[in-house]
């Protein structure tokens, strides 16, 4: 273990010791890159309160200790990116910390396929959004503040995706939910952002529940938090184990946390509100941080899931690939009706999600996180190239936009790409990854699975709705005449510059993943402590792919003939309708309604007022109690100070002052006194002698 072990003596190491995992690949520990990857974590967890206390005495307002954190973990997790294409990666590192009975708490960190990719992600998006920021933000009241709660959101999210156990997964979970809070309602002097903070914070509260349970069912049916140990269990197959007894309710608690992160239907309903916060906190958020951590969490206990002899949790798998597929297609119809470009944005987030969950379930686990990878980076370029356009012309309405091309060219063309990597159009990044999962779907289906052909053509058809939506955005937000009241600009280099990072990774970034040219990806992410054993494609199944880029291109046609033709307002170049339907997307399918009026209402309205309740009467009686007791003896404390105290010294003083004047009648310098007074003296002492 080298240095660190000497500094850290009861660090345990775990590693696949040089044998075959999943795909034949050997794997190693990773020396000193490895061992020292704790930094990784550490730093953007003690960098926030340096920018908190130093921050306002900075030249760049604290700025530049946020961007040089997240500098250093994109060069760190490019590395370990490297060195695992090099010689795969698995290991881990813990430290004991704590013991409750038998069960250790441990901190530690993971260093395998999955957390490299997700080091990576965090570190050099993180990286391209915290540049961008800075000309986002300039200017903003609390500049300090952002930039110390942005810097503790990236740090939350590497502390979840480090995690060897549940305890640190669940310590970095709540991380996350914190900086969001934070960051949703940064403007907070607007109370519908403090609406949106809260409304977040509260549903994934009701989804952290199905977390904690699941993970109390696990350790007691393992012994331990650790994912090692569970995976181990399920690696041995024995359907005698406390794990298999209670595998599926573990799997669907779990599952359940994981709905609420990655904004599964109905759990989904935070998101959208959530974009009350500072466009770059938007695209971080989708792209590579807390939304994501939901599919990380199914990616890491992937052999939980599969299962194929059904002893664990393999029957949750059809549950986690129909709300996958409910969300991506029906979700994704909510972006039509949305006339605020980051919600459009946000329910597209919601559907690509829905496609990653999806393909857990239909146990399609490479393709799952490679179109995570894939969406990380045209998401957010999709977020910034919309922040850009907010920032030129001050409001986030479609209505107030029109013809941006002309005055935005980097903006729009960037925007372009992202857009056509979102719509899964040969060759940008979105073709490779989201065409595979429509794979992985259609061969799941072919292999018996009714419910796999169902999601299957929601698949589909969701490829559909995200060439439409994603057209109407781009047609009446660049196209046109432009039709706001502000003065619109390109954007500062600070923002552009990002822009066009992240739209060569959403045009080429496919290839690395492609099947039958290349998938270094695979290999990479199949270096894992225990096999993955998914489904992956060895070839690209051209005919499928055939019929989903003509049903993208109907798509986007038909947005162009509706959309791109201009009007005197943009309002009569959205007039496009589909009765029966556009009404109740515009009420959101009513769930909002049905959790206000069915939950929130009724149970937390009494609730409220008993709250108020005990707040008037029960807190404030104490309160005022305690004033009254505490007055109460300050009175009798004054009176006793007043005639006591006051009273003893002053008797003292009295006294001594009495004293002092009768010794005074004798000590008056006088020789002639003192002689007198010493032989009268001697005359009494003599007296006493003889008579006694």
């Amino acid at each position: 273990m080298g240095i660190l072990a000497a500094i850290l003596p009861s660090v345990t190491l775990l590693l696949a010791a040089g044998g075959e995992e999943g795909g034949g690949v050997h794997v190693s520990d990773g020396g000193a890159l490895a061992q020292w990857a704790w930094l990784i974590v550490v730093v953007p967890l003690v960098v926030p309160f340096l920018i908190v206390f130093f921050g306002k005495r900075l030249p760049f307002g604290g700025w530049e200790l946020a961007v040089g954190t997240l500098a250093f973990i994109g060069l760190y997790g490019t590395a370990l990116l490297l060195q695992n294409a090099a010689n795969p990666i698995a290991t881990e590192f813990t430290v004991e910390v704590a013991r409750i009975g038998s069960y250790a708490i441990e901190w530690g960190w993971v260093v395998d396929g999955l957390s490299i990719m997700m080091y990576f992600l965090v570190g050099v998006v993180g990286f391209l959004v915290f540049v961008y920021a800075k000309g986002y933000m300039e200017g903003d009241i609390r500049f300090t503040w952002f930039f110390a709660s942005f810097t503790l959101f990236a740090g939350g999210m590497l502390v979840l995706v480090s995690s060897p156990n549940l305890i640190q997964l669940i310590v970095g979970w709540e991380l996350v939910g914190l900086a969001s809070y934070l960051l949703i309602g940064h403007y907070w002097e607007d109370h519908a952002n403090v609406d949106a903070a809260n409304k977040a914070f509260m549903t994934n509260k009701v989804a952290d529940a199905g977390l904690f349970i699941g993970a109390i069912i696990m350790a007691l049916s393992v012994g331990s938090f650790s994912f090692h140990d569970a995976l181990a269990v399920v690696a041995e197959g024995d359907a005698g184990s406390r794990l298999a007894v209670f595998g599926f309710w573990a799997g669907l608690a779990l599952f359940v946390g994981a709905m609420g992160k990655s904004a599964q239907f109905p759990l989904h309903v935070w998101l959208p509100d959530a974009m009350a916060g500072p466009t770059p906190v938007s695209a971080l958020m989708h792209a590579a941080t807390m939304v994501t951590a939901g599919v990380y969490l199914l990616g890491r206990l992937f052999p939980f899931y599969l299962d194929h002899a059904g002893i664990f949790a393999g029957g949750v798998r059809p549950i986690i690939m129909v709300i996958g597929g409910i969300t991506l297609f029906f979700m994704g119809l909510l972006a039509f009706v949305q006339n605020d470009i980051k919600k459009v944005l946000a329910y597209s987030t919601v559907s690509q999600l829905g496609y990653m969950v999806a393909a857990m379930g239909a146990g399609a686990y490479t393709a799952g996180l490679f179109h995570l990878f894939t969406h990380a980076f045209f998401k957010a370029l999709l977020f910034l190239g919309a922040g850009s356009v907010i920032h030129a012309v001050h409001s986030n309405d479609m209505s107030d936009m029109g013809g941006l091309r002309t005055y935005m060219p980097k903006t729009f063309w960037t925007f372009v790409v992202g857009t056509l990597a979102l719509i899964g159009l040969f060759p940008f990044a979105g073709f490779w990854s989201k065409d595979e999962i429509i794979a992985s779907l259609y061969a799941a289906g072919q292999d018996g699975s009714g419910a796999a052909w169902f999601v299957f053509a929601l698949a589909v058809g969701g490829s559909f709705v995200t060439a439409f939506y994603m057209g109407r955005a781009v047609f009446l937000t660049f196209f046109g005449e432009y039709k706001g009241h502000a003065h619109p600009h390109e954007s500062p280099t600070t923002m552009t510059a990002p822009l066009v990072g992240l739209a060569v990774m959403a045009a080429v970034g496919g290839f690395l993943n492609a099947p039958g040219i290349a998938t270094p990806f695979t290999e990479w992410l199949a270096a894992r402590r225990f096999p993955m054993g998914d489904h992956h494609a060895e070839a690209v199944n051209w005919g499928l792919a055939g019929l989903v880029t003509l049903v993208l291109l109907v798509a986007v046609f038909l947005a162009y003939r509706i959309f791109a033709p201009d009007a005197e307002t943009q309002a009569d170049r959205d007039r496009f309708e589909i009765p029966v339907l556009y009404p109740i997307l515009r009420r959101l399918y009513y769930l909002d309604d049905l959790y206000l009026d069915g939950v929130v209402r009724p149970i937390m309205g009494p609730v409220a007022r008993l709250v108020l309740w005990v707040d008037m009467v029960v807190v404030d009686g104490i309160v005022n109690g305690a004033g009254v007791l505490a007055r109460a003896l300050s009175r009798a404390v004054r009176g006793v100070d007043a005639r006591v105290v006051d009273g003893f010294y002053d008797g003292l003083a009295a006294t001594t002052g009495g004293g002092g004047s009768v010794l005074r009648l004798f000590f008056t310098g006088k020789v002639q006194q003192y002689a007198a007074l010493g032989f009268a003296g001697v005359v009494v002492l003599a007296v006493v002698f003889v008579v006694f």
